[in-house]
């Protein structure tokens, strides 16, 4: 069938590019690099007991997991512009999805292109850098283009649509989703099997680069789209999980939170059976993104490659499944800001163990140039995280910095300590928020009017207006 596309073509074409870029340098780690799409902390092994991720979990049990690692900007492109490139997204001036990073920093230095310039072949399968997403209900739609990704990271690239099984199967529009007037609200139990999705293509694409022998190290970006909205799985991954046995989250309180700190005006959309929906949706959305990351892990065991292979495995931000009454990212809460992080070094001390340090993802860029043996450019906001991965209980006192915008140029900006939360919305004067994590991890009471703590806010308050902290001991 033409979905089972051209794997021997497929390596053909690819062999004039390996050929050429064949260098003598000693032999460096190769890097498998994971990033999935909207992936929130409701996953195994970050402690949810319903949603069914074997692979990632077994993945984590492989490596370091990060328990408390933090994304710069939790929207897509502002978040991967930030990690690809090391910087904060003041400094890429990034801060919606229309933005491509050369646009604001034509010079600027990505991660896959540091190692390119080092001698690795680099490869960017489906989403890395925020190129578009094929919708299915447009049949002229392409299966994407390159307007925001970046031509100089990449050695090869290439965009996956599903087939044409792939788009059609029981469609649900939930009109009263977690994202009003975005085309993609919806849900879609698919027919045909994984490899009739833009997920699964990306997986055989990925396997048939691994399979090429090459003399020369590569960094391969895989990008899974799922479990972003539209939620589209085979109807095999929702039957895993029946609306009855489903339960959604208590949204908690508004009460003395900022306005601006929300993306919808009130808690919930619609009704409690359409919010089940988007649970169901949004769980086999995941199991089925993670059905391909075993697909992508088996192959690389097979083709010999495991034992010299850095694996990286990131959501770009997460994503809110009903707390605070929240279905969707662009927050400064926890659910919204804090993403899966898990790193397998071969053979480092920590492999097999969680940290509870608190880490951001600008500390990819130097953590992988730092593995790889490559300088990294002056100027990256990170720093490196192998302390961490030799010893997950090392000392470590960084905190995380997270910022969105509103409307009207209106800028959150939020400091994560390993204690408290502190966010301020429009330099204060939209209101702001205090969370003590050691009694309150759902950020259900905010303490900012709290007079007892005015000494401690204040000093969050100038932590949050220097986020260049000195590097860890």
């Amino acid at each position: 069938m033409q979905r089972h596309y051209r794997s021997l073509a497929f390596v053909a074409l690819l062999a004039p590019i390996f050929l050429s870029a064949l260098v003598a340098a000693p032999r460096r780690p190769n890097v498998l690099f994971i990033v999935a799409d909207d992936l929130c902390t409701h996953v195994g092994a970050y402690g949810d007991k319903v949603v069914q991720t074997p692979h990632f979990d077994a993945l984590a049990a492989r490596g370091v997991r990060f328990d408390r690692a933090y994304v710069q900007y939790p929207v897509c492109n502002p978040s991967r512009n930030s990690f690809l490139s090391g910087l904060r997204p003041d400094t890429t001036r990034i801060y919606g999805n229309d933005t491509a990073l050369r646009s604001t920093l034509p010079e600027a230095v990505t991660l896959p292109q540091r190692l390119r310039e080092s001698g690795y072949f680099t490869a960017s399968i489906s989403k890395i850098f925020h190129v578009s997403q094929w919708d299915p209900r447009r049949p002229d739609d392409k299966p994407g283009t390159w307007k925001l990704d970046d031509a100089r990271s990449w050695d090869f690239r290439v965009n996956t649509k599903p087939t044409e099984l792939g788009a059609k199967g029981d469609r649900l529009h939930l009109a009263g989703g977690p994202q009003p007037n975005d085309v993609l609200n919806y849900r879609l139990m698919a027919e045909g099997d994984d490899d009739d999705q833009d997920d699964g293509q990306a997986v055989r694409d990925a396997i048939a680069l691994l399979e090429v022998k090459r003399d020369q190290p590569f960094f391969l970006a895989v990008g899974f789209r799922r479990p972003h909205a539209a939620w589209i799985a085979p109807k095999k991954y929702f039957d895993l999980y029946p609306l009855d046995s489903l339960r959604l989250p208590d949204p908690g309180s508004r009460e003395g939170v900022p306005a601006l700190a929300f993306t919808n005006p009130k808690a919930n959309y619609g009704v409690p059976e359409d919010m089940l929906k988007m649970l169901q949706a949004y769980y086999a959305s995941t199991t089925f993104m993670d059905a391909q990351l075993g697909r992508l892990l088996v192959a690389l065991e097979r083709t010999g490659h495991a034992s010299d292979t850095i694996i990286v495995m990131i959501g770009d931000h997460g994503w809110h499944l009903g707390e605070h009454g929240l279905w969707h990212k662009g927050t400064l809460f926890e659910e919204s800001a804090r993403a899966p992080l898990v790193i397998v070094l071969p053979g480092a001390q920590g492999n097999g163990r969680a940290t509870s340090r608190i880490v951001e993802f600008v500390d990819l860029f130097p953590t992988l140039a730092d593995l790889c043996g490559v300088l990294t450019p002056a100027g990256l906001a990170g720093v490196s995280l192998r302390p961490l991965l030799e010893n997950p209980s090392a000392a470590w006192s960084r905190p995380a910095f997270t910022q969105v915008q509103r409307p009207g140029n209106k800028m959150g900006r939020s400091v994560r300590t390993e204690r408290w939360r502190y966010t301020e919305w429009d330099e204060g004067r939209a209101g702001t928020e205090l969370y003590d994590h050691a009694a309150d991890p759902g950020e259900q009471r905010n303490l900012a009017k709290d007079s007892s703590l005015r000494a401690e806010i204040a000093s969050l308050a100038r932590l949050l207006r220097d986020p260049t902290p000195a590097p860890p001991p």
